[in-house]
């Protein structure tokens, strides 16, 4: 080879580096201007992002529209509160505001369409109904009696919930059985009957190998008495059978190996619920054409299958259950909530298919926000205050169950305090930590770490806990009870403390020794 040849090959080499360098930086220009993000949950968003977010989305529909859009009224006083009442009149009256709102607590709606309108309309649209929707909510927040729970604030998310509502004939919303409504939202069901008179939700009870089967039998007369559609089932437990490998939890083996011939208390195993999904969703199928109904909320390409669509809360267990009924790992499983970012379609047969929906957190009035934390729905690594979160499972399992758990003796009440109190927050975190050695880098207990590790053994079910059915004469729960069945304390018994601690200190002794030795000393 010469050396005209050489430099030909050279520059020609150099020639093709720099065209490809170029179109590189094209690629990135192009998607760079394309905005493309990545799908993450959103539900905290602070008093200015807010407000800056809502001005932008004002402004842009203002140009399109020429109306005028006005800003989302937001509470800046969060200090403020009402003075000189007790903690239960302060609860009636919330109570009473949150029986008075129930109805505003809405899931957001998916404005009208038609296969017709483009890309632009469709976006500006939806983007307007879920301001519209925000605002609504923003005025509750204002109501200083109202406690809001964080919700999903990003349009994309519901997006997700939108097309999965209208290409499933069957809903199936996972709850976790350990406190069922808390993770039920009502108004979703009602938006799918909104959207097909015949569709259906059925609440699939997962982790339902946490209860005892009386608990169960209590559940399934609640919910055969208000005619909801429910399954009970545990997709670990699924899956260990699926694998045949025995469940890594001692504390499931007891309540799996029950068995019960009611087949609406036992807990379902994978092709029993294959079929259970399958049966309601043709039903489903039938009752549409029946009536003559045209199929047009399917997907055209699937007519010949029934969906089913999965949707609930995050870290409830959808994506293990679905993992489970598939047979195979085809969705990703973390404790973190939030791991499925997009929906999507898996087919089970030539007669079945489901669709995943990403977790969501639904607008719902509570307590706190540090339920939700103890619930898992939201993550336990971005606490702020742990002490209150441990305060949610302190008060929830009794002291005996935390005791025989961990293997520790928690510190007993004062002889002035209630007997019957649960522990303090402080109390089982300090135990903790001296029982397995966390120290922090100051010398103090590390009580972040052991809070963490708490709750984590909350939500997986190693802390054993459970919620009772509502009463038929109440409207209220009858509150989070255990395997231990501890309820709370009587007027008797509070009385019969009072009176004991009064004996105990000699109060009433003391004052009359104080008189009498008054009496003897005084001069004549």
């Amino acid at each position: 080879m010469g050396k005209n040849e050489k430099t030909a090959l050279g520059r020609a080499l150099v020639k093709h580096h720099n065209h490809v360098i170029q179109e590189t930086k094209e690629k990135g220009k192009y998607y760079k201007n394309q905005n493309k993000k990545v799908l993450e949950s959103v539900t905290e968003v602070s008093d200015i992002d807010a407000i800056i977010e809502n001005a932008e989305e004002a402004e842009r529909l203002f140009a399109i529209h020429h109306e005028s859009a006005t800003p989302v009224p937001i509470n800046m006083d969060t200090g403020s509160s009402s003075s000189g009442i007790t903690a239960q009149e302060w609860k009636q009256q919330r109570k009473r505001e949150e029986a008075l709102h129930a109805s505003s607590l809405q899931v957001p709606r998916r404005p009208h369409w038609t296969p017709k309108m483009n890309v632009e309309q469709l976006d500006v649209n939806e983007k307007q109904a879920f301001l519209t929707w925000r605002r609504k909510l923003a005025s509750l927040e204002e109501n200083e009696k109202l406690v809001l729970t964080p919700f999903e604030k990003n349009l994309d998310i519901w997006r997700q919930l939108w097309r999965v509502l209208e290409r499933s004939d069957l809903i199936v919303m996972v709850v976790d059985a350990r406190d069922p409504l808390f993770y039920r939202c009502p108004d979703l069901e009602a938006y799918a009957r909104e959207i097909d008179e015949h569709k259906k939700t059925m609440l699939l009870v997962n982790k339902a190998d946490l209860l005892p089967s009386h608990v169960r039998e209590k559940w399934a007369e609640y919910f055969s008495r208000n005619s909801i559609l429910f399954v009970f089932w545990s997709a670990k437990a699924a899956t260990a059978t699926l694998e045949g490998k025995p469940l890594k939890e001692q504390w499931r083996a007891p309540d799996t190996s029950q068995k019960t011939d009611d087949p609406a208390v036992k807990v379902y195993g994978r092709d029993e619920l294959l079929d259970r999904l399958k049966f309601e969703a043709q039903e489903i199928v039938k009752a549409r054409k029946s009536r003559g109904e045209s199929t047009e909320t399917s997907s055209d390409s699937h007519r010949e299958r029934v969906v089913v669509g999965f949707v609930g809360y995050p870290n409830v267990g959808k994506s293990s259950t679905i993992n489970a009924l598939v047979g195979q790992k085809r969705t990703g499983v973390t404790s973190t909530p939030g791991k499925t970012k997009h929906f999507q379609t898996l087919i089970i047969s030539e007669e079945l298919m489901l669709c995943d929906c990403p977790g969501l957190v639904f607008p719902s009035f509570s307590s706190s926000r540090y339920d939700m934390i103890a619930c898992g729905v939201l993550p336990i690594d971005r606490m702020t205050e742990h002490r209150e979160a441990v305060k949610v499972v302190a008060e929830r399992v009794p002291r005996q169950a935390i005791e025989e758990v961990y293997n520790i003796s928690l510190p007993k009440p004062k002889a002035y305090e209630a007997q019957f109190r649960p522990p303090l927050a402080s109390e089982l975190l300090k135990t903790y930590c001296l029982s397995r050695g966390y120290v922090a880098a100051s010398g103090l207990p590390d009580e972040t770490k052991a809070a963490r590790q708490i709750l984590k053994d909350y939500i997986e079910g190693k802390l054993p806990h459970f919620a009772m059915p509502p009463r038929d004469d109440e409207n209220e729960t009858a509150g989070d009870e255990t395997g231990e069945g501890e309820e709370g304390p009587s007027r008797g018994q509070v009385l019969e403390d009072l009176s004991s601690f009064d004996l105990e200190n000699g109060i009433g002794a003391s004052k009359k020794k104080q008189v009498e030795s008054h009496k003897q000393h005084k001069k004549p």
